[in-house]
C-alpha cells in the first residue's frame, strides 16, 4: 500500500467516525450532546484496538483506546448484538458517560466494532445532573455493567430496566435512541468499506495504519532527548476534606519507548475526584498526540510505545467503589498539566503553560412531582500561552472538546436566565505571550433547583512557563458569597450563580 492509498484508507474509517457524530447529534435530544457536542466516536479491529476515532472529546477516546481490547474479550459477540456500559472500573470512564458498542461481522466472520460514548445528565443520581459530590459510586447514578440492550437487531429487557431507573424518561431514550442510530450507521457503512475493498485487503491495510502511526510516533520520541522527567502538582481538594492533593509523575523516555509512572501519587480520596487508570491513559495519550503532525491517524499503533504505571489505591488507579465523577473531568486536565509540565523539562520550546485547569462542571435541576430536569455543562477559560503564541480566551482546553451550551438553548429548555456571559477581562498570565482570560458566566434562577459545583484551580494558580507569570484563580460565588471550589446547594428563585473561570498560564519574560 503505497502513501496515497494509506491516506484514503485513513481518510475513510475516519468518516465513519464523522458520520456517526452527525447521525448522533442530529437526533439527540438533550442539548448536552445536540448543542455542547459531548460525545465521541470511534473504530476498533476485532481484537478491541483502535482504528479511527473523530475529532470528538479526548478524555473518552483516549479512555475507549485503552481499555476496549478488556471490554470485548468478556463478551460473547453475536451479530445484531449492542452493548451498553458505563462502569468505571470495566472500561468507563464515568458513570454519565455511557458507551455503546457494536459488533460488525462480515459474512458471518467478526471484523471490528464501532462504538460510541456520550454524556447523559440523567443518569439516576438522586442530584440533578448526576454529577453529585458522593463518596461510594452507587451514589452517582445507575451502573450499567457490561450488558446487551440488543440482541439480533431487536431492543432487550435490559434497555427498558436502564430507562426505568432514569427521571427524566422521554428526553434520555431519545439520547439512548441517538446513540443506537449511529452505531447502526457505523455498522453499514464499515462494512460498506469492506465490502470495496475486501476482508483480506481491510485487514492488510490496518496493519499498514498501524505501522505508520508507530513510526510517527518513533519520529516524535527521537526529538526528545532519553532521560527521566519529573514534575509534581495538587488537586485543590476533594469536596469532603482533603485539600492539596498530590499528582506525580516520573516520565521516563528511553529506546523510543516510554513510561509514565504515577508512583507517589496521594492515595485515593473520599470524595469523587478518583479516576480509573483508563483516564490516566486518555490523559498520557492526549499530550503526545498533540506533538504529533495533524494528520496522524488515531490508531492503535501510535499508542503501543506508551506505558503507564500507577499505584492500585492511589488516585490516579482507584479501588471499585471509590466514587469517580470528577475524576474524568477534573483529574484528567489536572493530569494533562503533569505530563506537559514534565515534558517542559525536556523540551519546553514545544509545550505550553497550564491551562485554566478545571472543565468547570455546574449540574443542576429539580426533583420535585412538579418539576423533573437535568442539565449540565462545562465552561471554559484560558488557554496557556507557549513559545510562539498567546493563549485562547474562553475555550474549552485540552480533555474537553465540547462547545458552549447557547444561551438562547438553554433557556429556552430550562427555568434559567443567562445575565452575564463575558471574558474576564486580566485573568492570564502576564509573559513575552501572555495566557488566555477566563470567562463569566451568571446564571439567573427562575425556579428553585438544586446546583452542584466540581470546579478546580480555585486555589492553586495554572502555572507559568519560563518565567511567565499564573493565571488568576477562578471564583464560584452564590448572591456574591463565595462558595468551595466543590459544592453542593439549593437554590431559590432569583438567585444568582457567577462562576468565574481561571485564566491560562503566561510564557516566557516579558522584555
Amino acid at each position: 500500500m503505497d502513501a496515497i492509498e494509506l491516506s484514503i484508507f485513513s481518510s475513510r474509517i475516519e468518516s465513519v467516525c464523522d458520520e456517526m457524530g452527525a447521525v448522533l447529534q442530529r437526533a439527540a435530544f438533550s442539548p448536552n450532546i445536540k448543542d455542547r457536542l459531548d460525545f465521541s466516536c470511534a473504530v476498533f479491529d476485532a481484537q478491541g484496538q483502535l482504528c479511527a476515532q473523530a475529532a470528538h472529546i479526548p478524555v473518552h477516546l483516549g479512555s475507549m483506546a485503552y481499555a476496549m481490547e478488556d471490554i470485548v474479550d468478556q463478551v460473547d459477540w453475536q451479530a445484531g448484538d449492542m452493548l451498553a456500559l458505563n462502569d468505571p472500573y470495566l472500561g468507563g470512564t464515568h458513570l454519565p458517560d455511557v458507551t455503546l458498542v457494536s459488533p460488525v461481522y462480515h459474512c458471518g466472520k467478526l471484523i471490528g466494532f464501532v462504538a460510541n460514548r456520550a454524556h447523559h445528565a440523567d443518569i439516576g443520581s438522586q442530584a440533578p445532573g448526576s454529577m453529585p459530590l458522593a463518596t461510594h459510586l452507587d451514589e452517582e447514578g445507575l451502573l450499567i455493567s457490561p450488558v446487551k440492550i440488543m440482541r439480533n437487531n431487536e431492543l432487550s429487557e435490559a434497555f427498558d430496566q436502564i430507562k426505568q431507573a432514569l427521571h427524566n424518561t422521554v428526553e434520555s431514550t431519545g439520547d439512548f435512541n441517538a446513540q443506537i442510530s449511529a452505531n447502526k450507521r457505523g455498522v453499514q457503512r464499515l462494512l460498506a468499506i469492506v465490502d470495496d475493498m475486501s476482508v483480506e485487503q481491510y485487514h492488510s491495510a490496518l496493519e499498514y495504519l498501524n505501522a505508520y502511526g508507530d513510526r510517527l510516533m518513533q519520529q516524535l520520541l527521537s526529538g526528545i532527548p532519553d532521560g527521566v522527567y519529573c514534575f509534581d502538582d495538587v488537586m485543590d481538594d476533594d469536596g469532603l476534606g482533603a485539600e492539596n492533593i498530590l499528582i506525580k509523575l516520573r516520565l521516563t523516555i528511553t529506546n523510543n519507548d516510554v513510561l509514565a509512572d504515577f508512583a507517589g501519587t496521594s492515595g485515593q480520596v473520599s470524595g469523587n475526584i478518583n479516576c480509573p487508570l483508563s483516564v490516566v491513559a486518555a490523559a498520557v495519550y492526549y499530550v503526545f498526540r498533540c506533538l504529533m503532525p495533524a494528520n496522524t491517524p488515531a490508531c492503535f499503533g501510535v499508542y503501543r510505545r506508551i506505558t503507564i504505571k500507577a499505584a492500585k489505591g492511589s488516585l490516579v488507579n482507584a479501588i471499585n467503589p471509590a466514587a469517580v465523577a470528577a475524576g474524568n473531568v477534573e483529574t484528567s486536565t489536572r493530569l494533562v498539566d503533569v505530563v506537559m509540565g514534565a515534558l517542559a523539562n525536556a523540551i519546553p520550546e514545544r509545550m505550553t503553560a497550564a491551562s485554566h485547569g478545571s472543565m468547570n462542571n455546574v449540574a443542576m435541576g429539580a426533583r420535585t412531582e412538579k418539576e423533573r430536569w437535568d442539565y449540565y455543562e462545562t465552561i471554559g477559560g484560558g488557554m496557556g500561552a507557549g513559545d510562539l503564541y498567546a493563549g485562547l480566551s474562553g475555550v474549552q482546553t485540552h480533555m474537553t472538546n465540547t462547545l458552549n451550551t447557547p444561551i438562547e438553548s438553554l433557556e429556552m429548555h430550562y427555568p434559567l436566565r443567562i445575565n452575564r456571559y463575558q471574558l474576564r477581562k486580566g485573568s492570564g498570565g502576564s509573559g513575552r505571550h501572555y495566557g488566555g482570560d477566563g470567562l463569566v458566566r451568571e446564571v439567573e434562577f427562575l425556579q428553585p433547583a438544586n446546583v452542584t459545583l466540581l470546579t478546580e484551580r480555585r486555589r492553586h494558580q495554572p502555572w507559568g512557563l519560563q518565567g511567565g507569570g499564573a493565571g488568576k484563580c477562578g471564583e464560584n460565588r452564590l448572591n456574591n458569597v463565595l462558595l468551595p471550589p466543590k459544592v453542593s446547594v439549593e437554590v431559590k428563585e432569583g438567585d444568582r450563580l457567577t462562576i468565574k473561570t481561571p485564566g491560562g498560564g503566561g510564557y516566557g519574560i516579558k522584555s
